[in-house]
């Protein structure tokens, strides 16, 4: 993505698909599966699985039912086998990408992971948009229009797969250049999961918690371990520590912030919590060895 964006791919039709797993048609889905599956077994059991009534709440709370036999479309958010079907039925569009020469057409480049897709384009990209609009609809897919648009990435941002790509600013001097980050969702979403695990309430020993916390940091940064991520780290950091602090002071009952007895070297020293920073500068000597 970065590597395109560089080459001078800077029009960006940014998608979005409503309700992409909801409004899966069964019949195109089963149909480009069993181009895959001939046993028909595991094809009777997909069927079965995708008809299968689904409960879940709204927005008030109230139970709601979903699916069942006489649903046409739709698969199960959450089901283990929905990501592969989604990326199945996806590929529908990027197979009619492909076979009527679209790349060539309007200098682009799809990147897609299930329902989230960018195309990457050299001066097409409202053309690009036009065509997936009325090809979407024909796949019986709806592009959500509020949340679609068509980007400069040489100037603005978009995000993809929890980046933010397009322009950065040097921290030293304030120098701009196209890059990737963490993006803002994904570094709230990461914050929202530490305040989760580190409750009052979790009464499990310190070397579990602090397990926990550490698989949940490391996973994270693997994910973002390329691109601009030191600003993201020392923010993470800096919030990881004081979750961490008033987990502890809770626990010991200490009187105060507790900042003397859970300073910030002992938190990601001998209470042994993954410094984000450290790991991006170790990164590199582990890299060349």
């Amino acid at each position: 993505m970065h590597r395109l964006i560089c080459r001078g791919h800077t029009d960006v039709v940014d998608a979005d698909l409503s309700r992409y797993f909801d409004t899966i048609p069964h019949a195109d889905l089963m149909k480009s599966v069993a181009r895959r599956v001939v046993d028909r077994h595991v094809l009777r059991l997909i069927k079965l699985w995708l008809k299968a009534p689904i409960e879940d709440r709204d927005g008030d709370g109230r139970r709601r039912m979903s699916g069942g036999k006489s649903s046409t479309c739709g698969t199960p958010q959450g089901g283990v086998a929905s990501p592969l079907l989604a990326n199945i039925h996806m590929n529908r569009f990027l197979k009619h990408w492909r076979a009527t020469g679209r790349g060539e057409a309007f200098r682009a480049h799809v990147v897609s992971h299930a329902d989230d897709f960018v195309i990457l384009s050299r001066g097409h990209a409202a053309e690009a948009l036009t065509w997936t609009r009325a090809v979407m609809t024909k796949l019986g897919l709806t592009i959500n229009e509020a949340k679609t648009s068509v980007k400069d990435a040489r100037t603005e941002r978009f995000d993809f797969l929890g980046h933010s790509f397009g322009p950065h600013c040097w921290r030293r001097n304030g120098q701009r250049y196209l890059g990737a980050s963490p993006s803002t969702k994904s570094i709230r979403r990461l914050k929202t999961k530490v305040g989760e695990l580190l409750v009052p309430g979790n009464k499990a020993p310190w070397p579990e918690v602090r397990d926990q916390l550490n698989r949940l940091l490391r996973g994270w940064t693997n994910h973002f371990s390329h691109g601009t991520r030191l600003a993201a780290y020392r923010g993470i950091d800096h919030h990881v520590y004081d979750r961490v602090r008033n987990f502890l002071v809770k626990r010991h009952k200490v009187q105060g912030r507790g900042t003397r007895q859970f300073s910030y070297d002992s938190v990601y020293g001998e209470l042994g919590v993954l410094y984000l920073r450290r790991e991006h500068f170790w990164a590199p000597s582990r890299a060349s060895r």
